[in-house]
């Protein structure tokens, strides 16, 4: 958690490229019950937090609601997997969270984002156009778009890649050497 959070400082990573829709997916999937509800998310709020400080905007936005909805969601896909599913369906899973986080987090900003575009009509061409564009000052909202399919996709990866490479060696270190056969005792055929 506490590299996650070093993640978020800004510059580290680039625009819109998180671990965070990773961590809130493998949390579903690999945390004990309470523990992936409260951990990911409260590390996710203090970070927020402080990057709200940063960047002087209000601490507890309105904007955050719909990056806390999905963050459920999130938990809730991964509540679908365990952890024996499949590299590749964990991976597919991360990359859909990653879809989700786009579309719900853009179409709240399209919903209730005072400084949007007035090409943004409450339509859905609108609705395209907020998806694509983004509002002004800002990169195309497709090129975040890139960038949260992709560290969705690299975040889940090394997430899940690492948990059954951890998987695969604890087999190995749980063997028990077999019980050697005492030199003076006979087999059990030889007794008979």
């Amino acid at each position: 958690m506490v590299v996650f959070a070093l993640t978020r400082i800004p510059g580290v990573l680039p625009q819109n490229f998180s671990a965070g829709y990773a961590l809130m997916f493998c949390a579903g999937v690999y945390f004990p019950k309470r523990l992936a509800w409260w951990l990911p998310f409260l590390t996710m709020l203090i970070t927020d937090v402080l990057l709200n400080w940063h960047y002087g905007a209000s601490l507890l936005g309105p904007e955050m609601i719909g990056n806390y909805l999905v963050y459920l969601i999130l938990v809730l896909m991964g509540k679908t997997f365990t952890p024996k599913a499949s590299f590749l369906w964990l991976l597919g899973g991360g990359v859909l969270g990653a879809i989700v986080f786009y579309l719900v987090t853009n179409t709240f900003s399209w919903l209730f984002n005072p400084f949007q575009n007035p090409e943004y009509t409450k339509t859905f061409a609108g609705w395209l156009t907020a998806l694509t564009k983004g509002v002004g000052g800002y990169p195309e909202t497709w090129q975040f778009f890139r960038n949260t399919l992709m560290s969705g996709g690299l975040f889940t990866g090394l997430f899940a890649g690492a948990m059954k490479l951890l998987e695969a060696m604890e087999p190995a270190e749980e063997e028990e050497p077999a019980e050697e056969q005492a030199p003076d005792e006979k087999p059990e055929e030889a007794k008979a």
